[in-house]
C-alpha cells in the first residue's frame, strides 16, 4: 500500500517549496532541450514562426519552461520527487506540453504556422527530453531547496520560551 501511495503522492507541505524547486528544475532542464532544438534546427524555425530573434525565443522558452516546471511539481506533488520514476512522469508531462503547446497553441498564436519536418521532430523530442530531464533533476533540487530553508529556519525560535526570552530582552512592560 505504501508503494501505491508514494507513486500517487500526498499533497506537499509548505516547507517542501514545490513551486520554487519545480521552476529551478524547469530552468535546468531547458539547457539540454535548447541544445537539441538548436541541433535539429527547430530553434531557428520557432523563432521565425514567432517573429522573434533566437535570443528572444530562448528567453521566452526559459520563462515558459520555468512556469511549466513549477506546474509539474505542483500537479505531481510528492510523486514528482521520486528519483526512481520521476523521469517517466516528466516525459509524460513533456509529451502533454508538446500536444498542448506545439500542436495547439503555437499554430493559434502564429496564424496557423507550425514547424514541419525535422524541426517538428526537434520540437517533439526537445519537450520529451525536457520532461525527462525535469523528472531526473527535480528530486535533487527539491532536497537542496528544502535543506536550505530548513537551515535558515533553525536560527528562528518559536514557542513560549522564545516569547519569554524576547520579553526579557525588551524589558518589563509598563
Amino acid at each position: 500500500m505504501a508503494g501505491f501511495l508514494a507513486a500517487h503522492g500526498y499533497a506537499p507541505g509548505p516547507t517542501q517549496r514545490p513551486l520554487l524547486a519545480g521552476a529551478l528544475a524547469g530552468l535546468a532542464a531547458t539547457l539540454p532541450a535548447t541544445a537539441l532544438l538548436h541541433l535539429l534546427g527547430a530553434l531557428e524555425v520557432e523563432a521565425r514562426i514567432l517573429s522573434l530573434s533566437v535570443i528572444a525565443t530562448i528567453a521566452a522558452g526559459w520563462l515558459a519552461m520555468a512556469i511549466a516546471g513549477a506546474l509539474y511539481a505542483r500537479l505531481y506533488g510528492r510523486a514528482a520527487n521520486d528519483p526512481r520514476t520521476g523521469w517517466l512522469a516528466g516525459m509524460a508531462f513533456g509529451f502533454a506540453l508538446w500536444a498542448a503547446g506545439a500542436v495547439m497553441i503555437l499554430p493559434l498564436v502564429s496564424g496557423g504556422r507550425a514547424p514541419a519536418g525535422t524541426a517538428a521532430i526537434g520540437v517533439f523530442l526537445s519537450l520529451v527530453l525536457w520532461g525527462g530531464a525535469l523528472g531526473l533533476i527535480l528530486p535533487f533540487i527539491q532536497r537542496r531547496v528544502r535543506t536550505s530553508f530548513e537551515q535558515a529556519a533553525e536560527g528562528i525560535e518559536h514557542g513560549p520560551a522564545a516569547a519569554a526570552r524576547e520579553g526579557k530582552a525588551k524589558g518589563p512592560r509598563p
